[in-house]
């Protein structure tokens, strides 16, 4: 072999080195790069969450998540799958009946600008947030422990109990519901993340309780989950312990009938406003017109003979698996579609709502079954498609309520807007009720309830003609009158909105870590 050649054998030798070496170079950048992304995807939440808490402080995100994600999350999946088992297996009730009872416990949340009136303009005490948050977890605790510890226990007695659970469910929320509406006025371009922040907290809390109802209900019977209900109730105790507040000295008690009048001549102002009736106008007739008739789904699908007989535990995974859909929904809202119109989105989502309704009614008349898809997992596929557009149809309504609330009294009219959104929800629930009852779908007779599913579904379309009430404005601008937002008028209520109250640390100097 000549020198030439060897060269050439060198040379060669030495150029693969450098492409391998190349290659390799570009497989660890490659490499990286994914390793990247998925550290940015895990921590995006993380600094998520970190700039809400350095721009609203800590305390805010922390009373979101106990409210919202302990109580109403957790507490609330606990609750809603107890209830339904304990109206058809202990009251042994008809599913009309449990209907129209569902709509009964509701009503504490139609009253919420109630409790938002009592806490910003009767202090107890001196005090204005404590003692209410105090007194509402003492409510849950007896009225849960009252129901799990009576057997036998009168249909009369039994509504009164869960209603007055509902009510200490209710009145912890206007606080926290006062926080996000004020925070929404001094922080505008952060009001669809907090909406985020409370859907997502109550998202995974629902997805938690789900996930461990069934169980727990087979385990222990509804009675039983009723007792642990207690739990999320003395949480609350436990935020009122830790709330930190300047009391008020020398209060005159006998201006709060003032105080009152006062509030309330503001709120009918604002609700004189065009911009302010025309949205709430809608939010009451999309809510009521979308007609509820869970109860029947809920009695067909545990029937033996007319139903897919779904077992407790299946109905809890049901349920779990559904709340993955609103979580999605949040995080689909947050991520891709909080920056929309207002009404483009509601177009698109009400329609969408109608058509999941269509899901129902394959599953009743078996179609599912004629195509190879059995009753479980339709019935997931179904739930889960239905929490997902029901939160993305959720979503910019609360947004848009946050920007209708006029400074001041943003506490008390924000609550006054979800009690009209409650409303509608409430005369949804009885008209629910009413038409399982002119069906005739009773405990064991389900012949009309396809029929009932796709009037209601009909129904879920109408709200498309009166979308014309809804502003076309995007959730970063402002909705109010120029005057309305600027104005400062004080009312008894304006001067404890802006009060700094702040929860005591856990651990000593947290803020400092």
């Amino acid at each position: 072999m000549g020198e030439e050649e060897k060269l050439q054998i060198i040379h060669s030798e030495r150029e693969e080195a450098k492409l391998q070496n190349i290659h390799s170079e570009d497989e660890e950048v490659q490499e990286s790069e994914h390793n990247n992304g998925i550290c940015s995807s895990i921590c995006a939440p993380v600094n998520w969450f970190k700039m809400l808490a350095m721009e609203l402080h800590w305390n805010f995100v922390f009373s979101v998540v106990i409210v919202y994600g302990v109580s109403q999350g957790l507490g609330g999946a606990f609750s809603k799958i107890s209830t339904e088992y304990y109206m058809k297996d202990v009251q042994k009730v008809q599913p009309s009946e449990s209907q129209v009872y569902s709509g009964i416990t509701s009503i504490p949340w139609m009253v919420k600008p109630l409790w938002g009136l009592l806490t910003d303009a009767v202090p107890i005490l001196g005090y204005r947030r404590r003692p209410y948050f105090l007194f509402a977890g003492s409510l849950g605790v007896v009225s849960m422990l009252f129901l799990s510890l009576h057997k036998n226990l009168h249909i009369v007695l039994a509504l009164l109990s869960l209603t007055a659970g509902s009510a200490a469910v209710a009145i912890a929320d206007v606080t926290v519901d006062a926080c996000v509406a004020q925070n929404s006025g001094s922080h505008p371009s952060l009001a669809a993340d907090m909406q985020s922040l409370c859907a997502l907290s109550s998202s995974i809390g629902a997805l938690v309780g789900f996930s461990l109802s069934g169980i727990l209900v087979h385990l222990l019977g509804p009675m039983g989950v009723y007792g642990l209900l207690s739990i999320p109730a003395g949480l609350v105790i436990l935020v009122g312990v830790l709330l930190k507040e300047s009391p008020t000295h020398n209060f005159a008690y006998q201006q709060v009938n003032q105080n009152l009048a006062d509030a309330a001549k503001a709120m009918w102002n604002t609700l004189k406003c065009p911009e302010v009736w025309r949205p709430c106008l809608y939010m009451y007739l999309s809510f009521a017109v979308s007609v509820d008739i869970q109860e029947g789904m809920f009695y067909w699908a545990t029937d033996a003979k007319g139903g897919p007989h779904f077992s407790k535990e299946y109905i809890g995974y049901i349920s779990a698996v559904a709340s993955i859909g609103s979580l999605l929904g949040a995080i689909l809202y947050q991520y891709g579609l909080k920056d929309h119109s207002f009404r483009d989105l509601l177009f698109w989502t009400q329609l969408l709502f109608g058509l999941s309704g269509m899901l129902d009614l394959v599953l009743v008349l078996r179609l599912n079954l004629k195509i190879g898809i059995p009753d479980y997992f339709f019935m997931v596929m179904d739930a889960s498609v239905t929490q997902l557009v029901g939160r993305l149809k959720w979503m910019p309504l609360l947004v848009l309520s946050s920007k209708l609330c006029p400074p001041g009294i943003e506490g008390t009219f924000f609550a006054l807007l979800m009690s009209i959104d409650n409303t509608g929800l409430l005369t949804s629930t009885w008209f629910g009720g009413l038409l399982l009852h002119v069906f005739k779908i009773t405990r064991t007779k389900f012949h009309n309830l396809w029929l009932a599913i796709l009037i209601r579904n009909i129904l879920r379309i109408t709200p498309l003609f009166i979308l014309f009430l809804i502003p076309r404005s995007d959730p970063n601008s402002s909705i109010l009158p120029d005057e309305m937002s600027d104005s400062k008028e004080t009312t008894g209520t304006s001067a404890t909105q802006n009060e700094n109250i702040e929860l005591v640390a856990l651990v000593h100097n947290m803020d400092t870590r």
